[in-house]
């Protein structure tokens, strides 16, 4: 037995692959599909009405979040960088606060206007 890692659509799955001592398949072989077991999916952070939350200013990729649910922070501190057009771009704390929910992660892509982080 094989362990991978497969990406479909953003969701990954663990498959095992099971090899057959190198045996040919006959001519009319089909290969039925497994669907693999997915992890669980997290939930949703629960989030105050009161809560504000930080969007990403243009498309690109996550390098880096600086904090988790529960955080606090000032005004200024960099709460995730975020790599659009081959530069670096910081997203700063416009006050002070708290993390409330951190809606990306790192790696991940997000679009213009999608929410990075709640706080309150």
């Amino acid at each position: 037995m094989r362990r991978f890692m497969v990406n479909v659509n953003g969701t990954c799955y663990e498959i095992e692959v099971e090899e057959i001592n190198g045996a040919t398949p006959p001519a009319n072989f089909t290969a039925a599909p497994t669907v693999a077991k997915a992890a669980a999916p997290t939930p949703a952070p629960v989030v105050s009405d009161s809560a504000e939350t930080i969007s990403a200013p243009m498309p690109g990729s996550i390098l880096a979040v600086n904090c988790k649910v529960g955080d606090g922070f000032k005004r200024g501190q960099v709460l995730i960088v975020l790599e659009a057009m081959k530069m670096e771009n910081e997203i700063l704390a416009p006050r002070d606060g708290v993390v409330a929910a951190v809606y990306t992660s790192k790696g991940s892509t997000v679009n213009s206007g999608d929410a990075l982080i709640a706080f309150n």
